[in-house]
């Protein structure tokens, strides 16, 4: 299994380099100027690449005994998503999706999360595409506050390296990225 997981992250990497990742100058969410720009939809919201990201986070889930994964909506979602499906062969996994801002109608009016309900004692993984500052995966850290769950880990696809995972630390969660920024170079120009 370990040589099938290898092969995973190397071809998850080679498709995060090929797709996702976009070299030049861009201004971000927070307001920085970065020298490259990370948009991990570009491989989450693709067959393979969400196959194999849902692979390697399965496979952590599994080792953390994860009873729930989910996050901020939209980058959350379909790793969330894909996870859950995938842990549907044995031992199924509920996903969640937390909104942004609650929903005014409807049953589930005023709520934040979205899916089935988390359980007393469940163990939860908050995932997200991509770490900067943190803020994402904690305003889902936030939106579980008063759900009866113990948040065991966040985790990202990509942590851009630029203080997100200390802050996110800082609150007393461990953090887990699939890859590093540094692990992926910007093209040779010709």
């Amino acid at each position: 299994m370990t040589d099938d997981l290898d092969a995973a992250r190397t071809e998850l990497h080679d498709l995060l380099a090929e797709r996702a990742f976009t070299f030049g100058d861009f201004v971000l969410t927070s307001g920085r100027r970065s020298d490259f720009y990370f948009n991990g939809k570009q491989v989450t919201l693709e067959g393979r690449g969400l196959y194999l990201a849902s692979l390697l986070i399965l496979q952590r889930c599994r080792e953390l005994r994860i009873d729930a994964i989910g996050g901020l909506t939209l980058g959350a979602d379909p790793i969330a998503a894909g996870v859950a499906a995938l842990s549907g062969q044995q031992d199924p996994l509920r996903a969640f999706i937390v909104r942004k801002e609650p929903r005014g109608h409807g049953t589930g009016a005023g709520n934040l999360i979205e899916g089935p309900a988390l359980r007393e004692g469940d163990r939860v993984m908050v995932v997200d595409d991509v770490i900067t500052t943190g803020g994402s995966l904690l305003q889902a850290v936030d939106a579980l506050r008063d759900q009866p769950v113990k948040i065991v880990e966040a985790l990202a696809v990509v942590d851009r390296e630029e203080g997100g995972r200390a802050a996110i630390e800082a609150r007393g969660l461990p953090v887990h990225a699939l890859f590093v920024r540094s692990e992926f170079s910007a093209p040779a120009r010709a």
